[in-house]
């Protein structure tokens, strides 16, 4: 007999509880964030976002949320049948521009436009809906004062030259692969430079820390599906001979073909094995699987476009914390979040002398 799916359960904010000294800790994690895009400023004359610096796909397409929908998922923006416009931004997680040789984890930021409902502070006038995503199920720390050492260790790595910085990728890529022959993933050193050299096209973007799914908690996240997105799982990348072989690699997709990827839910449904606070944790699967809500389709187009490197890679900001409040992001990982992501796009503003927007429609958007 099948086993009957574990009901949600319904959130409460008193599932969350702030770290005693957690505002002094996310002070201290924007300040260290703001280091990072100062650093790069002064090296280059350029000023980047604080993390996820180098875009290597900037992608144009529509989200569709699928119908009939069970409750407990048809909740949020999902409440409905709709489709919207959708802007995905594909990156790599340090603060400055390396060659991608040098393997750092992937990131998706996720822009969904046109939705509307009751929103986040400090994203009243908006109607989007951000999701920051990456390519591991799970954070590399479970918190706020834990993402300060990763923060930290990613500045000791921002001075330092491609050469060291590719000799430490080499060594932490070696030990993933043995652990990882041994059924074990380890997202600490993911997170510091052991990602694989294989097509970023193929790969599973997560939220990694929960955000509210209306009623409920979810991870979220973002999938491909289509045939030929999925035959790049995994598949090599040859980066010999240019520094940018990941955008190129996107670049050559597109140009011939689109694809598909899935948003897909893993509802709250065990607070032990699933918990709120520790981002570190991966939600198992067999408590909760991750369900198909929308389907993402992105048509054939140049993905690196002089035009939407204008208004997308330099001109947007992708934050959790611009949003509905029906999908609030959840724990201290993500609380964190919320000061130094506002406060990197408004240093990357003051210097640019360009505000920083939300698009309205797709017409605020490159054609």
């Amino acid at each position: 007999m099948a086993q009957r799916p574990v009901a949600p359960i319904p959130f409460d904010p008193a599932y969350e509880t702030q770290l005693d000294d957690e505002p002094a800790i996310n002070a201290k994690l924007t300040e260290q964030m703001l280091g990072l895009s100062r650093t790069v400023l002064a090296d280059t004359g350029h000023v980047r976002r604080s993390v996820h610096a180098k875009g290597h796909g900037l992608l144009q397409g529509k989200m569709r949320v699928h119908d009939n929908l069970a409750r407990e998922h048809a909740q949020g923006m999902f409440a409905r049948p709709a489709e919207y416009p959708v802007v995905l931004r594909l990156s790599t997680t340090p603060g400055d521009m390396l060659d991608d040789k040098i393997s750092t984890p992937r990131g998706l930021g996720l822009k969904i436009i046109g939705v509307e409902g009751e929103r986040l502070p400090d994203s009243e006038y908006d109607v989007t809906q951000n999701f920051v995503l990456g390519n591991s199920p799970a954070f590399n720390v479970r918190n706020s004062r834990q993402f300060v050492g990763n923060v930290r260790h990613l500045g000791s790595m921002t001075n330092r030259s491609e050469t060291v910085k590719r000799a430490i990728s080499a060594v932490s890529q070696t030990t993933e692969a043995i652990l990882e022959t041994v059924g074990i993933h380890s997202a600490t050193l993911t997170t510091y430079a052991g990602q694989a050299r294989t097509h970023i096209l193929g790969d599973t973007f997560y939220s990694q820390a929960p955000v509210l799914y209306g009623d409920y908690a979810a991870k979220v996240c973002v999938a491909p599906v289509s045939d030929n997105l999925r035959a790049l799982s995994e598949a090599p990348i040859e980066l010999a001979g240019t520094r940018d072989g990941l955008r190129e690699a996107v670049r050559a997709f597109f140009a011939r073909e689109g694809g598909t990827w899935e948003f897909r839910v893993q509802l709250w449904t065990d607070p032990d094995a699933m918990p709120i606070e520790d981002a570190s944790v991966q939600w198992p699967e067999d408590k909760s699987p991750y369900m198909a809500v929308a389907t993402i389709t992105v048509g054939a187009q140049d993905s690196w476009s002089e035009s939407k490197v204008a208004a997308i890679d330099e001109g947007l900001t992708f934050s959790p914390w611009r949003g509905l409040a029906a999908h609030r992001p959840l724990g201290s990982v993500m609380r964190a979040r919320r000061l130094a992501y506002e406060s990197s796009a408004r240093l990357r503003s003051e210097v640019t002398g360009r505000p920083v927007t939300e698009p309205r429609s797709a017409a605020d958007l490159p054609g």
